[in-house]
């Protein structure tokens, strides 16, 4: 879908560093989708990254409050949680295993790539080059 955007881990990790190099190109890019009516989607494995590396490198009071604000998102509908069930798991594992040669993506990610291919959304907001090397036409945002 064209006018969607998966959220990776990386993604929500920028937006809550505003130290990090890379803040000022997410948060343009977050705020233009959001207020171009885009749809935005991010799973809770995902989502299992970001609380366990935030808890792990900032305050948890800090980390608490920043991952507070991304699930009152999800509970009144302006990012959409997709959930990793039995299926997307195992289609995962499937995946981990065509690309053993690539043991540095995670498993995460190939979660991910299951969702991005079953909604058909070609774009990510990330940086991690791991989605073009499973050559699914996926699109990092920003480029």
């Amino acid at each position: 879908m064209k006018n969607t955007l998966f959220i990776d881990s990386w993604g929500w990790i920028v937006l809550a560093n505003r130290g990090e190099s890379s803040f000022s190109a997410v948060r343009d890019v977050y705020q233009h989708e959001t207020s171009s009516s885009c749809r935005m989607i991010t799973s809770d494995y995902v989502l299992d990254e970001v609380i366990t590396f935030l808890f792990a490198k900032s305050a948890p009071s800090q980390a608490g409050q920043y991952l507070k604000q991304i699930l009152l998102s999800i509970e009144v509908g302006r990012i959409q949680l997709e959930k990793i069930g039995s299926d997307r798991f195992d289609k995962a594992w499937k995946m981990r295993l065509k690309y053993q040669n690539r043991p540095r993506i995670s498993f995460t990610d190939f979660t991910s790539c299951v969702i991005m291919q079953e909604l058909s959304i070609k774009r990510i907001l990330t940086n991690d080059h791991h989605f073009e090397e499973v050559n699914l036409g996926f699109e990092r945002v920003p480029g």
